[in-house]
């Protein structure tokens, strides 16, 4: 289970990470600067570490069910 807590911390420190990136270049256009072009692309690689770490996260419940049989269907 420690895997688990160190994934769902550097996913909660990459999304400040992105939000704070993504503020700035709004606060800096808002300014009126023109930031130089590599600055857009500075949130895509915080942005695919939120997706990969996301979809990890967003399956843990579905692979506990599974490993312990219950699988995905509902029995009523």
């Amino acid at each position: 289970m420690k895997w688990n807590f160190w994934i769902r911390q550097f996913h909660r420190w990459t999304s400040i990470i992105f939000t704070v990136i993504v503020a700035a270049i709004f606060i800096t256009l808002g300014v009126g600067k023109e930031p130089v072009q590599w600055v857009y692309f500075l949130p895509l690689f915080p942005l695919a570490l939120l997706v990969f770490t996301g979809l990890y996260l967003f399956a843990l419940p579905y692979a506990a069910r599974w490993r312990n049989g219950q699988g995905t269907t509902s029995e009523a």
